[in-house]
């Protein structure tokens, strides 16, 4: 078994797929201290407490996606099925499933980080729609100064000279 991570690691094991954020059944298990085939084993004996909304086997289309963003050219030592992945719900669900009490620790650590993912990404969503208000408002102060601009340039122009009056008949 692989030593379980500290707590402050977890939000670097939630990956993107599908639009949601997951975690792989092998960091799950190595988190929870019991072997991924013993997790998966639970999960496939529970299948009714994990809709798709909770678990889902990846295809293996994502799964090129999943090394790009685990950064890795092996998957987990190499693999003969394709993995689990499991979202904020199947964390806990899985918890209950294991039924011990490292499990149900760990999954209140991972809906913890989960959370806190969820807060920066509000929070970066709020950030993107002020600077887009700020952007807009720049792009009207442009014109208008470019408007002023034009309208003042001819008087910082020199006067054009007087016409010379003729001298002589």
């Amino acid at each position: 078994m692989v030593s379980p991570k500290p707590v402050h690691d977890l939000s670097q094991l939630i990956l993107n797929l599908r639009g949601q954020r997951v975690i792989l059944d092998a960091d799950l298990a190595a988190l929870y201290d019991v072997p991924t085939k013993r997790l998966n084993e639970q999960v496939k004996r529970n299948a009714d407490r994990f809709p798709s909304e909770f678990a889902f086997q990846v295809a293996t289309k994502e799964l090129t996606i999943l090394r790009s963003q685990i950064a890795t050219s092996s998957f987990h030592g190499g693999r003969r099925y394709l993995p689990y992945v499991f979202t904020e719900h199947g964390v806990l669900m899985a918890a209950n499933v294991l039924n011990s009490s490292r499990a149900v620790a760990v999954s209140v650590a991972l809906v913890k980080a989960f959370v806190r993912l969820r807060e920066l990404l509000a929070t970066n969503q709020v950030v993107a729609k002020r600077l887009t208000e700020v952007e807009k408002t720049l792009l009207t102060h442009d014109a208008a100064l470019r408007d002023i601009y034009q309208k003042i340039k001819p008087l910082l122009l020199p006067p054009p000279d007087p016409p010379r009056k003729k001298i002589g008949f």
